[in-house]
């Protein structure tokens, strides 16, 4: 399974973890939480990418704390349509770019976003398009939060399903390499969230 063959299953990806599934729940506790750092962190005037961002509950719940410069890319277009339907206002005042991450960031001038932040997304990169990490360093500004499953060991591949692989990192090797410091890390119910900060 190569970089495309992923992308194109996230695509159309209909069920379990599709963007209807996510719709249906809502904001969560990952969303209160970044809402409550990035507050911290940068304020609600700062600029916030989420890449992955589904159906956007965490920009919703962003949203409904007073942050109003909002962007999200997902590869899969139909999560974009839930997202408007869910979430109309939302749509009306972010701005949404269906595309694989790959091709979004490139288009993207550095440090053109005060924050960026992904739930469980980065883990699924495969290692042939690794340099998106590059890019998404160069886009962020001042602060960058990673959501991800660190239960393996860096380096290796679990399978979400028979066709979605999920890719082990040390987010924070990935990203002090990059030009950030880790100011903050803590252990959820199965993701571990990293505050970066801009060095």
């Amino acid at each position: 399974m190569d970089s495309h063959d992923v992308r194109d299953e996230w695509a159309e990806r209909s069920g379990e973890y599709s963007p209807t599934y996510y719709a249906h729940y809502g904001p969560d506790e990952t969303s209160e939480l970044l809402r409550s750092r990035l507050e911290e962190r940068v304020g609600r005037e700062a600029s916030v990418l989420e890449v992955g961002c589904s159906v956007g509950r965490h920009l919703a719940e962003l949203a409904d704390g007073g942050f109003s410069d909002l962007t999200g890319v997902d590869v899969n277009a139909d999560a974009l349509d839930a997202l408007a339907e869910t979430y109309p206002e939302l749509a009306e005042t972010g701005t949404f770019h269906a595309a694989a991450i790959e091709e979004y960031v490139e288009t993207v001038d550095d440090g053109a976003f005060d924050a960026v932040f992904s739930v469980e997304t980065l883990q699924h990169i495969h290692p042939d398009v690794e340099w998106v990490f590059d890019d998404l360093a160069r886009i962020t500004d001042e602060v960058l939060i990673t959501v991800e499953n660190e239960s393996g060991e860096d380096g290796e591949v679990n399978y979400v399903d028979e066709d979605v692989p999920l890719y082990y990192r040390d987010w924070n090797r990935v990203f002090t390499e990059r030009g950030f410091e880790e100011v903050e890390s803590s252990v959820q119910k199965r993701d571990t969230v990293r505050v970066f900060r801009r060095e």
